[in-house]
Order: structure tokens, then sequence, then C-alpha cells
């Protein structure tokens, strides 16, 4: 049986078939829509969301705080480059990127806490180059037009949805569009600078890249803000409630785990004279201007000490009924440094087979580190024993405190000059310098904390000695 379409012309639809007659199948005064037929073809996925997960970052790390992102929802990120800077318990470093793709959603914002497991945003991707993470669609039916007539559905054409115009209200919605997102970010030393001074960064105009606030913009806006005005109001003064930054958090923890060690305290003082006279001759040395601070003698000597009184760089292990020391045979001394973001404690790796002048090289790069703020959590982790010289900012006396995988700390005081007798009764003058040790009384005795400060000020005041040890 042949089927022949005469014309279909303004919403009319005519036909018939022909065998021995002629039949009019149906004529319809009414628009043609179509019903699915079913055809198979492969269902290809173009693009897909994936999860960027926070993974172990080591060192029995459960959590990290989330400093500042690099990115926004909307924006493009290339495949290992970075998303975000984050704080843990040992380090700041940089989250990069697994995929690359649109950023759809941030599940977390700066100074929040994420827990290891969590995803911390989504991305789209295109599938094809990341079929690992989702298996390719299989054959799937799909649906494929028909054209049927709304009369044999007995459906009423609808008519054309009303054209509205926006209120004053909606124009008003419409024209509230939130600040750009990069007007957010902000490095760790402006987002401390803002915590100060207790400003909400949203309410600084930035005059950096992409809107991003500098510290010049919040000094600006403090100057406007505390101006005095003709006629002052008093109001009444309420507390403020401002989060612990990032390190803050972290000394946080660390020192309430501290409160569980009985400090034994041990203080000396010692002559620094030779010293400075070394350091004095070697700074006259132009072949090499690495600058041989107090400090690469003082870690030195704490190191060649350890040799006689290895107990003081072990560690104590309590995670058993049966309590055991940890020998280390490594000397890695944590340096406690002042940074624009607080307080931290990178180490010299192995300083038993360091010279003085290796020692001074690494305390520098060390140092310029942690004042930029890129410290790794190697530079950071696996520290032994630990040497804070506050006497750079001052104070002559201090009782530092040990951290839970050390037995001992020293803190070394302000250098000053005091006369003093010598050998034939005359007064001369004489630099001198408080160590403060602290030492783990759980394990180590008295007497043996003693006698290791009595090692370490023998070859601090004469430093000659040093030379017998080195190999």
């Amino acid at each position: 049986m042949a089927m022949n379409i005469l014309r279909c012309s303004r919403g009319f639809s005519r036909a018939w078939t022909s065998t021995q007659s002629r039949t009019a199948l149906s004529i319809v005064r009414s628009p043609t829509i179509c019903l699915p037929r079913r055809n198979f073809h492969a269902e290809l996925a173009l693009s897909g969301i994936r999860s960027q997960v926070l993974k172990d970052v080591g060192e029995g790390i459960t959590e990290v705080q989330i400093i500042q992102w690099y990115v926004e929802e909307g924006a493009r990120v290339e495949e290992w480059k970075p998303l975000c800077q984050y704080q843990s318990d040992k380090a700041v470093d940089d989250i990069t990127s697994r995929y690359e793709g649109i950023v759809k959603k941030l599940h977390f914002q700066a100074d929040d806490t994420v827990p290891t497991g969590r995803a911390l945003c989504d991305i789209e991707v295109d599938d094809a180059k990341y079929p690992e993470d989702h298996p390719a669609a299989a054959l799937s039916p799909t649906p494929s037009p028909t054209p049927v007539t709304t009369a044999e559905l007995d459906i009423e054409p609808q008519p054309p949805a009303p054209v509205t115009t926006p209120t004053p209200s909606d124009a008003t919605r419409t024209n509230n569009v939130p600040k750009s997102k990069h007007a957010a970010l902000a490095t760790p030393a402006v987002r401390g600078l803002l915590k100060t001074l207790s400003v909400n960064i949203e309410d600084v105009t930035g005059t950096g890249k992409d809107g991003r606030v500098l510290k010049e913009d919040i000094q600006r806006f403090v100057a406007a803000r505390d101006t005095p005005t003709a006629a002052p109001v008093l109001s009444k003064q309420e507390d403020t409630a401002v989060n612990l930054t990032p390190i803050q958090s972290q000394m946080f923890k660390t020192m309430t785990r501290s409160l569980t060690i009985p400090h034994f305290g041990y203080a000396d003082e010692l002559s620094i004279n030779n010293i400075t006279a070394l350091r004095r001759s070697l700074a006259n040395d132009k072949t090499d201007p690495t600058k041989i601070t107090f400090l690469s003698f003082v870690v030195k000597a704490v190191s060649l000490a350890l040799n006689e009184y290895p107990i003081l760089n072990a560690r104590l292990d309590t995670s058993n009924d049966k309590l055991q020391l940890i020998m280390r045979p490594r000397h890695n001394i944590g340096v406690a440094m002042d940074t624009p973001q607080g307080l931290i404690v990178p180490n010299i790796k192995d300083v038993g087979n360091r010279s003085i002048l290796e020692i001074a090289q690494e305390i520098t790069r060390l140092s310029a580190l942690g004042k930029d703020g890129k410290l790794t959590p190697a530079d950071l982790s696996g520290s032994t024993i630990t040497v804070s010289n506050i006497g750079n900012i001052g104070g002559t006396y201090v009782s530092p405190v040990i951290v839970d995988k050390e037995l001992a700390i020293l803190g070394i005081g302000r250098a000053r000059t005091i006369p003093v007798f010598d050998e034939a009764g005359h007064v001369a003058k004489s630099e001198v310098v408080n160590f403060s040790w602290s030492a783990d009384h759980r394990v180590v005795d008295g007497a043996t904390m003693a006698r290791m400060a009595s090692k370490v000020k023998e070859l601090i005041e004469s430093p000659e000695r040093m030379l017998l040890s080195l190999r």
C-alpha cells in the first residue's frame, strides 16, 4: 500500500492511501507536533563535573585551614596550576588542580577548616580527557521525533506567554551585583593586617590587579575611618571577636599538648668574648660574603654535645603500655623564627655532618623562605631538639616550652656587656649571654641536663675546642 502526500500548507494536513479506492484519512486544522520514535545510538558525554578532594598531606595531619583561593567560580583552571593556599599543622603550601576545566563551585571560603577527604571544589571537565574517573556512557536508546498532530492527542494549543517588563524593584536587585571575588583574594600578610586593624576586606576598595586589596588600600581606609569628625558621637564600646590566625591555631594545639610535659628548667651565663672576636675576624674576610651568626656556633655546639648526651635527642613513645625512648641518630635542630605570619620553627637537617659555614647558609635560606611564607612541610617536620634565640628581639631570661615530640629546648637571651674581674683582679668588660634550658623531667634528670648545658658552655666560651670534634 503506497502513501502519497498531496499537500501540507498553513496548518492543514491531507493524506490518502491508494488501494482499490481513495479514502481521506485526516484533515486537521492544528499545528503538527512530534512524538518520540525509538532509535539506538552511542551517547557520548561531552563534559562532566569532577570534585577536587583534599588528600592526606602526610605527617598525621587530618585537617587544613584555607588561607586564600587563587581561583573563583566560573574561572578556567589549568591542570597542576595552584587552586588555593592552605595552612596545616606543619607548613603553608599550595594545592594544585587535578583537572583542567571550569570551576563550578567552591565548597569552602578563606579561613575555613577543611578535613581530609572532603571536596574542596567542583570543576567541569572534558570527560574524554579524564575517562578513568567516570566510565564512558553505554549505548542507550534515545527518542527521535515522529510526526503526529495535536488532534490525535486531544491537546489544546497554548497561547503565547505574556511579555512583562521588570519593575523598579527588579531593576534595583539586578544592579546590586556582588563584587568580583578577586577583591577578596589577598596575601597572608594583608589578611593579618586586616585582622589586626579589625577591617572587613569587603569594605576596602582594592587597587591591585583585578581589584585585589593591598596593604596601602587598608592603610588609606583606616586613616579615613579613624579621622575625627567635627562632632564626635559617643558610642558604646563592645568586645570584638577575632578568629585565630593559622599560625596561632597551630600554636594553640601544640602548646596544649605541651601541658602534659613536666618541665625541668636550668639556666647559666656564658661569656661570648672569644666567639665575638672570631666573628669579627671572619667578617673582614672578603672571600666569603656569608654572614656567620652567633646562632650558627650555638647550633653546632648543641650537636657536638648531643654526641655525649644522646638522650636529649630522643623521643618518648607513649603509644602503648610499654614506654620506650626512640633514639634518633641524626641531629635535626629546630630554629625558632619570627616571621610576618607568626612564630615558626623550621629545622636544619643532620647538623652533625654540616660545617659551621653550611649551618649559617641553611639558616639564611630558611629565614628568607619564612619571611616570604614559602617554607615547605619538609622544612618544618622532623625536628629532634629546638634552639630559640629570643635575644634578637629582647629579654635576658626566657622559659622555653618543650614540644611533645622532643625532650629538650634551649632559649638564648640578649647579649649584654657587663664589668667582671679578670684573673689579676682587674675590672674588665665582658660580653655575656644567658642560656635557659627546659627538659622533659619524666625521663631527663637534672644532672644530665646540667652536664649537657656545661658541655655547650665549654664549646661556646672556647670555640677552638669545636675543631677537636670535627671530622
